[in-house]
């Protein structure tokens, strides 16, 4: 039986200068609605979007969604969305699911 990774927490908080923001902890299927959520709560308006993922500790697939999902938002809102430090994890699930450009399109 697979073992949750750090009891499925994770954190989308303001970092710094306007518009940044960092995401830490998990991000998977025990976490991507909470994580759409708040994202959703937290990027509204026009502007550019910063989100550092270095603090991210475990991602899976519904993790890639939720930053795909960020993706597609800001292109059909008009506001940019960059993001930092993405993890291995993550890199090498969106190059398996041939959509790492995707990500880079975010930049």
């Amino acid at each position: 039986m697979a073992r949750r990774p750090e009891s499925a927490r994770f954190e989308l908080a303001p970092a710094g200068a306007e518009g940044t923001y960092a995401l830490s902890g998990v991000l998977s299927f025990d976490t991507a609605s909470a994580a759409l959520a708040r994202g959703t709560m937290l990027f509204r308006g026009a502007g550019t979007r910063s989100v550092d993922l270095s603090g991210v500790t475990h991602a899976d697939s519904a993790g890639l969604s939720v930053l795909l999902t960020w993706v597609e938002r800001a292109k059909r809102e008009g506001w940019h969305l960059r993001y930092t430090a993405l993890p291995a994890q993550l890199l090498g699930i969106a190059r398996l699911c041939a959509v790492e450009s995707l990500l880079a399109a975010a930049e």
